[in-house]
């Protein structure tokens, strides 16, 4: 399969924002009736951070396969001093042409781009078990932080070239276009696609009762309503919980493949 890349065009706004609605409407904030990364993909857009450069289209058999975009972010160091990098998201691959390698040719080309243009680093909420076999690694590795301080597995960090970020550490800042959608807006935008049921979250009752009274308990004690809360811990955030057997991480990772979701280190 041949793949090629390009710059998005006003033209391919919509066919973006649907491929991208089918590809996340499986959703796991238990806070949401619909995806929103559609209408994020659409705010990005006129969003002061965006970097048009890095704002790619992947095509295979003569269709759009996938799509990436990229804002500025910053590191904000214990002195005040700003350091900038690169974030992106919605990262897309066609639910038609995915485990097909296109994802990661996008973030190989769009990270080559990010290169020429003179960034030193990707920063990233996502899969803290899938990304880092792309080459992320946990931000914690370079002191690197949430806006509040916090540390987790699923913010990531790819340094762009060797000693990118030597003697950089501090706080991540993304822009608030980031946090700032509401359903409201996301339901009245999401009329100008053809209806779509919503997705039905699985409620995390259907692990717990696979679990021992340890492992259920350590699970209980994350205040994870559905399945699809998971997917936001990595295997040794789960691993580490106290009660958690190397046996009751297994049926964690037999039951999330069992309901369709990618979790663990595979």
């Amino acid at each position: 399969m041949n793949i090629t890349f390009r710059l998005e065009t006003p033209d391919d706004y919509y066919v973006v924002e649907e491929m991208t609605r089918e590809a996340f409407w499986q959703f796991w904030e238990p806070d949401r009736v619909i995806c929103d990364e559609h209408f994020l993909v659409s705010k990005l857009r006129s969003c002061p951070e965006l970097l048009p450069e890095l704002n790619i289209v992947a095509e295979a058999d003569e269709k759009i396969a996938g799509h990436i975009i990229f804002t500025r972010c910053h590191i904000e160091d214990s002195a005040g001093k700003i350091h900038e990098a690169l974030t992106f998201g919605p990262l897309t691959v066609s639910p038609e042409f995915q485990c097909k390698g296109i994802g990661k040719a996008l973030m190989r080309h769009s990270f080559n781009e990010a290169r020429r243009l003179g960034f030193r680093a990707v920063i990233i909420y996502g899969n803290p078990d899938y990304y880092p076999r792309f080459g992320f690694k946990r931000a914690a590795e370079f002191g690197i932080t949430a806006k509040d301080g916090s540390v987790f597995d699923a913010l990531m960090v790819y340094p762009l070239f060797e000693y990118a970020l030597d003697n950089i550490s501090g706080k991540n800042s993304i822009h608030a276009v980031y946090e700032s959608l509401t359903q409201e807006e996301t339901l009245e935008f999401d009329k100008r696609f053809p209806y779509k049921e919503p997705h039905i979250q699985t409620p995390i009752e259907v692990l717990l009762k696979r679990l021992d009274s340890a492992a259920a308990k350590a699970i209980k004690a994350k205040k994870f309503v559905t399945l699809d809360f998971l997917k936001s811990q990595s295997e040794g955030e789960i691993a580490s919980l106290a009660g958690m057997s190397a046996e009751a991480v297994e049926t964690v990772r037999a039951t999330m493949k069992e309901y369709g979701f990618r979790w663990g280190a595979e």
